[in-house]
């Protein structure tokens, strides 16, 4: 498993977390900041995916 996947995952928790804290508060900037670690998140994630999936195809050939 990539690096990035485990950081990527990690920061989509740590979004959801400042997400709902912003909810609760009423903080909109803490909720904003929840949801843009979120997506930031997501997009490490699904990059570190793509890096499994290259490294799994070189490794079988």
């Amino acid at each position: 498993m990539d690096k990035d996947r485990i950081e990527g995952a990690a920061k989509q928790a740590k979004g959801a977390v400042k997400d709902m804290a912003g909810k609760v508060t009423g903080d909109e900037k803490l909720q904003a900041e929840g949801k843009a670690d979120k997506a930031e998140g997501k997009v490490q994630n699904t990059v570190g995916g793509a890096k499994d999936g290259v490294r799994d195809a070189v490794n079988k050939t």
